[in-house]
């Protein structure tokens, strides 16, 4: 893919292009973008966002990064130039969809309703992380990115990300042992 984004120059070429971004990243930047906002609707609207600015931004793509890295920045800084707008800031959003969590579902049949109550109650103890840690842990778990690539795609040195992980990890033990213990 990274080839072909190198020779699209024409309309037509551009938006096949993006066609099988969509497809074949659209869910992963949706989830992705969900983990910062905890909003569908405000996920769905920045995804679109997001993929209108990657169709606008294709001649700027280097060949030096995977395409999917460079997905993955844009998205983050578009979702966090979100979260520090005046928007964000001062309307409020509606609460029944907040709480809502976007994941794809990847439960077998024969999973019992124990694992499903102790994945839901995991996701919901992440979403609780402040975005710093709760990046990490969805580009690293979620997304099986390298912490090399997890700096790359934050911007933040690999340091930053290693303690940030491991303090995202205590964090989780201490909060769902806290769960159990009462």
């Amino acid at each position: 893919m990274e080839d072909f984004v190198a020779e699209a120059c024409n309309t037509t070429e551009k938006e096949a292009l993006i066609d099988d971004l969509m497809c074949s990243y659209g869910q992963d930047i949706l989830q992705l973008v969900f983990s910062y906002v905890k909003n569908k609707a405000t996920a769905e609207d920045l995804t679109q966002e997001i993929f209108v600015k990657c169709y606008k931004s294709l001649h700027t793509y280097k060949q030096n990064a995977k395409i999917r890295t460079w997905l993955w920045r844009i998205a983050i800084n578009h979702t966090k130039d979100y979260l520090k707008s005046w928007y964000y800031r001062n309307v409020q959003l509606a609460k029944d969809e907040e709480t809502e969590i976007v994941v794809q579902e990847r439960v077998t049949p024969e999973q019992t309703v124990v694992q499903r109550d102790e994945d839901r109650e995991l996701a919901e103890t992440v979403m609780e992380l402040s975005v710093d840690y709760r990046e990490v842990v969805y580009l690293f778990y979620f997304e099986e990115l390298s912490l090399r690539e997890i700096a790359e795609v934050t911007g933040v040195k690999e340091n930053t990300v290693k303690t940030r992980l491991r303090r995202a990890k205590q964090l989780l033990k201490e909060r769902l042992e806290g769960s159990h213990d009462g």
